[in-house]
């Protein structure tokens, strides 16, 4: 035990947490676009091209509202699918860096649907392009679980399963369902039947919930079939719930840069992610939006490592979480948790 402590504290945290096998659980497409990446889109549509500073200005805000008007300036870039082939590919390699090994990715078609009111399928040729080319560079496979907007409403909301159903059986990349944006102006309950419907049709189920609003959003997720909750940051305000995760095992995708820096969090250290760890729950460790943050599924993992203590041992578990909790076939899921197991010091 002593020899095994000592060599702990002789490894190098960043290279050791960079080489951990690990999957993201929870990523938007729109969300990884890199500030040189927005100046790249920008030349292609703007009369005027941003400048870098400029793009760097687009990722400023104040609040959670500020996040999501921040996150549309950005999106708004995205004009056509060779865009998206793009954002694809460039977030494909920048995972393969930080020792991502599979990834299960939002992608809106709420967004193409409403913004850009054209059909989806060049956006998903696209995107499907993009992923194949980077999971044969770089080794990181990638899952589609295609998000709903909450607010958008319940008809936009079936417009977009039904999609995702009839794609599954051309792009098998499509796993699941789930809805995000605003939850205060769209409860999960809303979308009951529309899960259960998605369900029928073989497609995995997840919500965000508890990240803007209280712990009833989380009650509702569970209780529409969410087989995993984005955020669930209010579940420390009900001790029944979080008995209820804990005894369920119901995997939380956990991102905690991303509450901090829209506001849902008061700060770092006010975070319940050790607290549900210890608690019994399944935590996993996730990045959201990374550029919109300031960071990455790496710089998560070592900001808990040294914010939370948590040990090299635990940051194992929780890579062994991220995998157990993806819609992975087993024998899959299996061959990275051995990964996991006997990755060492």
């Amino acid at each position: 035990m002593a020899r095994k402590q000592a060599k702990q504290e002789e490894v190098d945290v960043v290279d050791w947490l960079r080489g951990l096998p690990k999957a993201e659980l929870h990523l938007h497409l729109e969300g990884t676009i890199l500030p040189e990446t927005l100046v790249e889109l920008s030349r292609r549509h703007d009369a005027i091209p941003l400048t870098m500073d400029a793009a760097r200005e687009l990722y400023k805000y104040e609040d959670f509202i500020g996040f999501l008007m921040s996150f549309k300036a950005v999106t708004e870039r995205l004009r056509g699918p060779d865009d998206y082939e793009l954002i694809t590919y460039n977030m494909v390699r920048e995972l393969a860096a930080q020792g991502v090994l599979h990834a299960e990715v939002y992608i809106s078609f709420g967004i193409i649907y409403y913004w850009k009111k054209t059909e989806v399928e060049p956006y998903v040729e696209a995107i499907e392009r993009g992923r194949i080319r980077g999971e044969k560079e770089f080794g990181t496979t990638v899952l589609w679980i295609i998000d709903a907007v909450r607010h958008f409403g319940v008809e936009e909301a079936a417009r977009v399963f039904r999609k995702a159903a009839e794609l599954r059986a051309t792009y098998p990349s499509i796993v699941g369902i789930g809805i995000g944006g605003d939850e205060a102006r769209g409860g999960a309950n809303l979308f009951r039947e529309l899960y259960a419907e998605a369900r029928a049709a073989g497609l995995r189920l997840t919500a965000h919930a508890g990240e803007s609003v209280g712990p009833e959003s989380i009650w509702s997720a569970i209780n529409i079939g969410a087989e995993r909750v984005g955020h669930a940051l209010s579940a420390q305000q009900d001790r029944e719930l979080m008995d209820v995760l804990a005894e369920k095992q119901i995997p939380l995708e956990i991102n905690v840069t991303s509450n901090v820096k829209t506001g849902c969090c008061t700060g770092v250290d006010q975070h319940p992610v050790k607290l549900y760890f210890e608690s019994g729950l399944m935590v996993t460790i996730n990045s959201d939006d990374p550029p919109m943050f300031g960071s990455d599924l790496l710089g998560e993992y070592v900001m808990v490592h040294d914010r939370f203590e948590f040990s090299l041992e635990q940051m194992r578990e929780l890579a062994a979480n991220s995998v157990e909790a993806s819609f992975l076939p087993p024998d899959r899921k299996l061959a990275l948790l051995q990964r996991v197991e006997q990755y060492g010091w």
